[in-house]
């Protein structure tokens, strides 16, 4: 027999079991799918942020298909749009989504603080937290080499004097500046808190002061001032508790620092 007639023949039949092979591992060896999901998976945007709590918009969309007790409304970078998706999806009730916005927990920017190093390794937050705590005399605070702002999909952090600013027009609530900063500086919270600590040194007063004349120095007067006791002083630095706070604003005028924003 001719041989390269011989190798085809020998290649078909390699591909016949081949095939073959393919046809029963798809038929009893496959994972069942729930028919949910895709439609599920679908209405999300495909950030990944874990804002919802879950790993990832496939995480989200497997507990919401399974059936899992989980509402249709923690998707933040969606929205109200994909909230709506989801719960037709879902065959659920919509409920509307808390809008979140990224706050950053710091004032120290290069006016408020001092350098105490300089730092020639790669302009990252991360590098520079992996040798040493950042070129800022404050170890808590925004380290200024703009991670967050490099994984933000909206663009609505700018690095400005050393320090992130949030665009707050433009913050979705992602959480994946929060995920990105390595001092832990970046907390996501409710558009319509009334107020906020903007510090996180945990440094006594006179050491803080020390380090950045807009930190918090634990005094206790925002404490005293607040007729709700919504806060506290917990490791030198001022704690609000949003389930007590009523938003009257005595904390932010007492506060000597004006470290509690609006």
């Amino acid at each position: 027999m001719n041989p390269v007639l011989t190798a085809v023949i020998v290649l078909c039949a390699i591909g016949a079991v081949c095939a073959l092979l393919l046809v029963f591992a798809a038929k009893y060896m496959s994972v069942p799918v729930d028919e949910k999901f895709p439609a599920i998976r679908g209405c999300l945007p495909g950030a990944n942020c874990g804002a919802c709590g879950y790993a990832g918009c496939d995480g989200y969309a497997t507990a919401l298909a399974s059936g899992e007790e989980t509402k249709t409304n923690k998707c933040t970078a969606g929205g109200a749009d994909v909230a709506k998706a989801l719960a037709d999806a879902c065959g659920g009730k919509y409920e509307a989504v808390e809008e979140k916005r990224a706050f950053v927990k710091c004032g120290g920017d290069c006016e408020h603080t001092a350098r105490r190093a300089e730092w020639d390794g790669a302009k990252t937050c991360a590098a520079a937290k992996l040798l040493f705590t950042g070129a800022c005399s404050c170890a808590y605070g925004c380290i200024g080499y703009g991670d967050c702002a490099s994984v933000c999909p909206e663009q609505a952090i700018n690095m400005i004097n050393g320090l992130a600013y949030v665009n707050a027009a433009r913050c979705t609530g992602c959480g994946m500046c929060a995920s990105a900063c390595p001092n832990g500086v970046i907390s996501i919270v409710g558009a319509d808190v009334p107020v906020k600590v903007k510090c996180s040194s945990r440094d006594k007063g006179a050491e803080t002061r020390k380090n950045c004349t807009a930190g918090c120095i634990g005094c206790g007067l925002c404490v005293k001032s607040c007729p709700s006791e919504a806060i506290t002083v917990t490791d030198n630095l001022a704690v609000i508790d949003y389930e007590k706070c009523i938003g009257c604003g005595a904390c932010k005028a007492v506060c000597p620092s004006k470290c509690i924003v609006g």
